[in-house]
């Protein structure tokens, strides 16, 4: 009949009327999951692998299966490979190409599994060897930070809170937070490797299958940690895939909350850096503009990532067991966060090695504001004084200086002791902006000495000493 189902279709035997072709354009995701091809067929290879120790299938049959997938593989990779909507997804291109290219031995591929638990282990598969290349990337770019903390040691600039000048530190030490941030990032990747890490073939379509499968044998051949326990949840779980976008997306907000600082300090109003010019745009009306594009970008990818991460909860949210059609969508919220994150990383470690840094306008900065007026307060401590009271009169003296237009440096000895009789001539030393550091001597503060140690035990860790 003419409306018969097309031989095409893996799963049409009980259909008697051809799919429709806008819901064949619908329900593909060839567009999406092609770049799966190499996951799928590494473990196509694993599978025939164990089938043919297991007596499943002969060996003659699943070597001539081996050697035909590596040349799909190949028309994959040279372009000569046509993806069309009616074959829906990568596996069924690959067992077609691997039909047109074996024979009907092909037809044995699937014996034993599911697309179910299939595109599990491909989409593991995967993203275990994307998430090993961003723990790589980032500690690359963690090395580019602590190179340039060791680079800047003894700069000095403000610290904010509120956005507001608050006390000074050193530039060694705002890089090496930023540091601190990356070393939590990658310990959340490779925590949420163990749970990527995970063997799910053979659990076939959600009940398991009644072929000898040795799935400890498939396991060790894909190299994989551990094997899926329980084959409903195996097809089912991609509790991997939000851990991963979430922890994409702390990464994310880590990189952008770096990207607004970049862009207020490479302004005007603050002109603390200069960013190369390889990694900023100008204006199509305004020829003297030079704009922080590559920050800015950065800054916007990081809702795209989190909206992501929005998606995948959405869509699992309550999903029966076990597999269903909407979990189809799962990779495109995948595999675009695994690209933004990437790339974002490889340019923010560019971008980092050709940053100019302005030491003397960052410590110019330092002594307009009062940023020593926690110091004073402090001063007085040490004089006998109750900290609240301490920190009464400095707030007192903070009043007076701008009443008369002044910095806390610039009042006199005698401006002083209107103030408190415990102040003497050594209040000069103790509010200068070098004292303020070097006093920093709580661990992880931000004295020269603790910011010195923080970066040899830095490059230890990151092999570059």
């Amino acid at each position: 009949m003419n409306d018969s189902v097309e031989n095409t279709k893996l799963w049409g035997g009980r259909f008697t009327r051809s799919t429709d072709k806008l819901v064949e354009q619908f329900n593909a995701s060839i567009d999406v999951d092609k770049r799966l091809y190499d996951a799928d067929i590494e473990g196509s290879i694993a599978h025939l692998k164990m089938m043919a120790n297991e007596g499943i299938i002969p060996k003659e049959e699943a070597g001539t299966l081996i050697e035909g997938l590596g040349k799909v593989k190949r028309q994959i990779e040279n372009h000569e490979m046509e993806f069309t909507p009616g074959l829906e997804d990568i596996h069924m291109h690959v067992e077609d190409a691997l039909t047109k290219v074996s024979g009907d031995v092909a037809k044995k591929l699937h014996t034993g599994r599911s697309r179910n638990d299939q595109v599990a282990l491909d989409v593991r598969i995967y993203l275990k060897k994307e998430t090993l290349l961003i723990l790589e990337l980032l500690s690359g770019f963690q090395k580019v930070l602590v190179k340039m903390a060791r680079k800047h040691l003894d700069v000095i600039m403000p610290g904010y809170t509120h956005l507001q000048r608050a006390q000074p530190i050193l530039f060694s030490h705002y890089l090496m937070a930023y540091y601190e941030m990356l070393c939590r990032d990658i310990q959340r990747f490779e925590d949420c490797l163990k749970r990527i890490d995970v063997m799910p073939l053979g659990a076939a379509a959600l009940a398991g299958t009644t072929y000898p499968l040795n799935r400890e044998f498939t396991r060790q051949v894909l190299s994989f940690s551990s094997v899926s326990q329980n084959s409903i949840d195996s097809v089912s779980d991609r509790d991997f895939v939000m851990e991963f976008i979430s922890h994409a997306s702390i990464c994310m907000i880590h990189l952008s909350r770096l990207s607004e600082e970049l862009i207020l300090w490479s302004s005007a109003e603050f002109s603390f850096i200069t960013i190369s010019d390889a990694f900023t745009t100008g204006s199509s009306i305004m020829p003297q503009k030079k704009n922080p594009d590559v920050a800015e970008l950065v800054r916007g990818k990081t809702g795209r990532v989190v909206g992501n991460l929005m998606s995948i909860l959405m869509l699992m949210k309550s999903l029966p067991l076990a597999y269903n059609k909407d979990m189809q969508e799962d990779k495109e919220p995948l595999f675009d966060t695994v690209d933004t994150l990437k790339i974002c990383l490889e340019v923010y470690t560019r971008m980092f090695e050709n940053i100019k840094i302005h030491k003397d306008r960052m410590l110019a900065a330092c002594s307009q504001g009062f940023l020593n007026a926690t110091d004073l307060a402090d001063y007085l401590v040490a004089k006998g004084m109750p900290f609240r009271q301490a920190h009464a009169v400095a707030g007192k003296a903070v009043a007076y200086a701008l009443e008369n237009q002044k910095e806390l440096d610039d009042l006199s000895l005698e401006e002083f002791k209107t103030l408190s009789d415990l102040i003497g001539k050594d209040v000069y030393d103790a509010i200068a902006i070098h004292t303020m550091i070097s006093k920093r001597i709580s661990y992880g503060g931000t004295s020269f000495d603790n910011v010195t140690r923080a970066v040899e035990k830095a490059e230890k860790n990151l092999g570059l000493k």
